[in-house]
């Protein structure tokens, strides 16, 4: 069973390698479900409780279960993309497994430090926005870049901002430290996503350059909105170009702001 159709969250991480074996060795797409499987409320963001501030225990706990939920989403993400995707590169394969059981040990640092603060997996409910950013008419060149270098690289934004909020709490020396590691390995997963789209778009005899912008505008729709200040040293080592976090810029603009943007472009 693929890691996105079991439940309980202990079960998805222990089983993890299993399931990555599984996706791997797939000779035909295995399309995954509409809804991921949850051992817990999966609400839409509208209808989860109000947050408290980091200076609070709570609040500390709660950061670090949305955390776990995006690591989670990360991870199924990873064998969702090796079942639906069996014509992929072997290389790309071989590194996405990796990845993605880097995604389940996030999870599980996540997971351990809720329970530290004493509060469990399933105190507050959780969304799936990441789950549902992709499609099964998906080509792998989109998969990557909504997942790796659109998702993920957000998540490098996001982490980075995390990191400073929690100066000055009682949280500083434990969940700081966690949200620093799994920000700072995140760097290694975004880079995989930029390498191997330019590697693959090599393959395919197409411009990265051309196609970037393209495909960003073609399935920026259906993306998350991200609103973090762009993280242009943490972006650069993550493998974008000065012209993509330039793009992601003003993406973000675009967010903050839409009637400006629809005025510009009229």
């Amino acid at each position: 069973m693929l890691t996105f159709e079991i439940a309980d969250v202990w079960a998805k991480i222990n089983q993890i390698e299993q399931s990555c074996e599984e996706a791997f060795n797939l000779k035909a797409p295995h399309l995954a479900p509409k809804d991921p499987n949850r051992d817990i409320d999966l609400l839409h963001p509208k209808y989860h409780p109000p947050k408290k501030g980091f200076s609070t225990i709570e609040g500390q706990a709660r950061m670090l279960h949305d955390l776990a939920s995006i690591e989670l989403q990360a991870m199924e993400l990873g064998v969702r993309t090796l079942a639906e995707y069996p014509e992929a590169p072997q290389g790309f394969k071989e590194e996405l497994v990796a990845v993605t059981v880097s995604e389940a040990q996030h999870l599980r640092m996540c997971l351990e430090g809720i329970e530290k603060l004493g509060f469990k997996w399933g105190d507050w409910p959780v969304h799936a926005a990441l789950w549902y950013a992709v499609a099964p008419e998906d080509t792998l060149l989109d998969r990557i870049l909504i997942v790796h270098r659109y998702l993920e690289g957000s998540g490098l934004d996001a982490g980075d901002t995390l990191i400073r909020r929690l100066e000055g709490t009682s949280g500083k020396e434990t969940i700081q430290k966690i949200v620093k590691q799994i920000n700072f390995e995140e760097i290694g997963h975004v880079e995989f996503g930029s390498r191997w789209y330019r590697e693959i778009c090599r393959q395919d005899k197409i411009d990265p350059t051309v196609d970037f912008p393209k495909r960003m505008d073609d399935l920026r729709h259906r993306l998350p909105k991200r609103v973090e200040p762009i993280n242009r040293i943490l972006r650069g080592k993550a493998g974008f170009t000065d012209e993509e976090i330039q793009y992601y810029e003003s993406l973000r603009l675009d967010f903050i702001n839409p009637l400006s943007a629809i005025t510009q472009k009229s």
